[in-house]
């Protein structure tokens, strides 16, 4: 009698089913009737794209989250949103040690993939650290919301958008609830209020740079020389493109504005772009040029071990790296003292080729199906993919096939590339022998 085996999931495999698994509980609860406020129910195609764009913190919408979900459909969304920030494994553990049990090593090396831990030992301290700092600085940041939003909506529906909103900046999420605020959209009428404009880019950023990060800073202060490479990495980068692009935008964009407002929307742009997904200015005004940066920021995406998804700036670090050493002719390149592994390079490699790969295929595709310009269209799959959320306002009225494509960019750019490939691929056999080596001309 034949012995039926069971074949235990990898680590990828289970992070993966995760994020699947509870992208479908929360599409089914969103297409109740409940969940909607004219109480029809909400078709599921509808419905998935919105619980896949909130468990993978993009932000991209179908239906408008202030005026079309009920007060329960809009619980359902936030608490999607802080799963997706945290990272699936990561809450699962959470409940599991409220139940009283123990977690075992596949457990724990199943949560130190997620959420990139440096080391296996330690791993359930570290959680709880991430948990520390992710309920705090949501708490703190939806107390400085509040005294702008009480003053506005009154204390029960201010504290409601206060909550909301913190979390949803933190996560990387860009959910907004304004749009009852007519012809405004996303975070736009506050586009000169320092305190909300403030506030929400430090969420976004601490969210976004990673618990590694923020444990370096945390210990090392300003030590700089103590941190890990990929803390300076991390740093030096978000630094980058938070800096570069904003003078960018302050220069060839928003002339109508202000000088303090042009500063204060320029680097809310800046900021945004990459990660988050609010907009204090509409990007549909934006010029090609304009929004062509916005794209190419989209596409970086927040850092390793945060609530932000996409390529990952270390991605676009290593890479630049690994070019300037090819430019001084040298072997191996190095920064800060230490040298990049050549296997690290050849991932970034491979991550690039893999999103780019996706991003101008589906970008041809929803261009050609929905008769939109290039530009148009390379936006919206830019956002979808770097889970960002940012939109040139064209996202509703995609046709089904427009929609599935990205909902599957959405999900790729949350888990990860390699994840999904590795998940996907059996397990690399051991290789006994080596093909000779030949040369081949390059550029």
């Amino acid at each position: 009698m034949p012995v039926l085996k069971i074949r235990r999931l990898s680590t990828f495999q289970t992070i993966l089913l995760g994020f699947l698994l509870v992208i479908l509980i929360g599409a089914v609860l969103l297409s109740l009737p409940i969940a909607g406020k004219n109480r029809q129910g909400t078709p599921f195609l509808d419905a998935l794209f919105t619980a896949t764009s909130a468990l993978c913190v993009t932000g991209l919408v179908v239906r408008d989250t202030a005026t079309y979900w009920s007060i329960f459909g809009k619980v359902v969304i936030l608490l999607l949103i802080q799963i997706g920030g945290l990272g699936v494994v990561t809450i699962a553990t959470v409940f599991t040690r409220l139940a009283g049990k123990k977690i075992g090593l596949q457990q724990r090396s199943v949560l130190q993939d997620s959420v990139a831990a440096p080391q296996l030992g330690g791993i359930i301290q570290y959680m709880k650290w991430i948990l520390t700092v992710t309920l705090v600085t949501e708490a703190a940041g939806a107390v400085l919301l509040f005294t702008v939003f009480a003053g506005e909506y009154g204390v029960p529906k201010g504290l409601a958008l206060s909550v909301f909103h913190s979390i949803s900046a933190f996560c990387n999420a860009g959910f907004d609830l304004m749009g009852e605020k007519a012809r405004f959209s996303s975070m736009t009428f506050y586009h000169n209020n320092v305190s909300i404009n403030v506030v929400l880019m430090l969420l976004i950023v601490v969210g976004g740079i990673g618990f590694q990060t923020l444990d370096d800073i945390r210990t090392n202060r300003t030590r700089l020389g103590r941190y890990r490479l990929q803390s300076k990495l991390i740093l030096v980068t978000s630094a980058v493109l938070i800096l570069i692009p904003a003078i960018l935008f302050y220069f060839f964009e928003y002339a109508h504005l202000s000088g303090g407002e042009r500063v204060l929307v320029s680097l809310f742009q800046s900021v945004t772009t990459r990660t988050a997904g609010f907009n204090t200015a509409d990007f549909a005004e934006m010029s090609e040029a304009g929004q062509l940066l916005s794209i190419l920021l989209m596409l970086v995406g927040g850092c390793p071990g945060s609530t932000a998804g996409g390529m990952k700036t270390t991605t676009l670090a290593v890479l630049v790296i690994a070019a300037v050493a090819v430019f001084r002719r040298r072997e191996r390149g190095a920064v800060f003292g230490r040298t990049v592994p050549a296997g690290i390079v050849r991932s970034a490699a491979a991550i690039l080729v893999a999103y780019l790969t996706l991003f101008l295929t589906v970008s041809a595709i929803i261009c050609r199906v929905e008769e939109l310009t290039l530009l148009t269209a390379m936006f919206e799959t830019a956002s979808a993919i770097g889970t960002v959320g940012l939109t040139l306002g064209v996202t509703p009225q995609l046709g089904q096939l427009s929609k599935c494509l990205l909902i599957f960019l959405m999900y790729f750019g949350r888990v990860g590339g390699l994840t999904l490939i590795f998940a996907a691929l059996p397990n690399a056999e051991p290789v006994c022998a080596r093909f000779p080596e030949e040369t081949v001309s390059v550029g």
